[in-house]
């Protein structure tokens, strides 16, 4: 279907579904400064072809959803001091606007999958509004410690620094991006990337979300002791090349929930590539079939 908008509370979400809204709910949460774009369409189709109802949606202050553009962005001496105090939001208020979300379309439960930050909303949805989730993967995220899931020194930079205003210099800022946190193992599609960061920047781009989303992580904390209370299936997803988020996160998030099933793919970095596709795609399935939904066959 095309996107629609859903006012939940105070925020505006863009969204969008695929498949038959008969079948399991599937709620995809993106990550940070990231549109559901990032959800690309086909891995979202083979996802509906698997049996379920998939609906991937724009956090709030990206894409079309409500921009925070009144609220001061943090400094980098704020982020990099961890300053609670300059977040806007929280990971509980993203949390809360996935559920609203699912309020709107009328959905009592969902499988929950999140990446990246998203991943992060994610494990708040499962502990947060624990009778709405049927199942939950968290895919190349952390628990919120500080001493797991880090970025190596040499991606501080590319958290911190601010893309250009204009179209073409966002665009190759964006593919320097892809460039430095992408899968080394695996081929790099160049004209699918650029034409998302294009297609990002035309439904709606403001230059100070991504410190306003970041602060709503540092704000949020460390998470541990609320995933120990998570009872529905989970996997983890995490790739071995992963520079942004380090593979330590993913363990730490699969020994933190229990009964967590932890997938690593080999070569795969701080992105969801096409030819990880069939892995990622067989092992949210496969969880949520551990919450009794009748998943399709590939």
């Amino acid at each position: 279907m095309s996107e629609e908008i859903a006012r939940v509370g105070d925020v505006e979400l863009a969204y969008e579904t695929f498949g038959d809204p008969a079948r399991p709910a599937m709620l995809l949460v993106m990550g940070l400064a990231t549109q559901m774009l990032g959800w690309r369409a086909p891995f979202c189709e083979q996802l509906a072809d698997r049996g379920f109802h998939v609906i991937r949606y724009d956090n709030r202050d990206v894409g079309r959803s409500t921009k925070f553009s009144s609220h001061r962005p943090p400094t980098a001496a704020q982020l990099l001091r961890r300053d609670a105090s300059a977040a806007a939001y929280t990971l509980a208020d993203m949390a809360d606007d996935g559920v609203g979300l699912l309020d709107c379309l009328g959905i009592e439960c969902a499988n929950v999958v999140g990446a990246s930050m998203g991943g992060m909303i994610a494990q708040t949805i499962a502990f947060r509004h624990r009778e709405r989730v049927l199942s939950l993967a968290s895919i190349m995220s952390n628990t919120g410690a500080r001493w797991s899931g880090q970025p190596s020194l040499g991606m501080y930079s590319v958290l911190l620094k601010r893309a250009p205003r204009d179209r073409e210099g966002f665009i190759e800022h964006q593919m320097g991006v892809f460039a430095r946190t992408g899968s080394p193992g695996f081929p790099r599609d160049e004209d699918d990337l650029r034409e998302m960061a294009a297609a990002s920047f035309d439904r709606g781009y403001d230059p100070a979300s991504a410190g306003r989303q970041l602060a709503a992580i540092i704000a949020s904390g460390d998470r541990t002791a609320e995933l120990a209370e998570i009872r529905v299936p989970t996997v983890v997803i995490h790739g071995t090349k992963d520079r942004l988020v380090a593979p330590s996160g993913g363990r730490a998030t699969a020994k933190a929930i229990p009964g967590a099933r932890l997938v690593t793919i080999d070569g795969m970095g701080h992105d969801l590539p096409r030819g990880a596709w069939p892995q990622i795609v067989a092992a949210i399935a496969e969880n949520a079939t551990r919450a009794g939904a009748p998943v399709r066959a590939a």
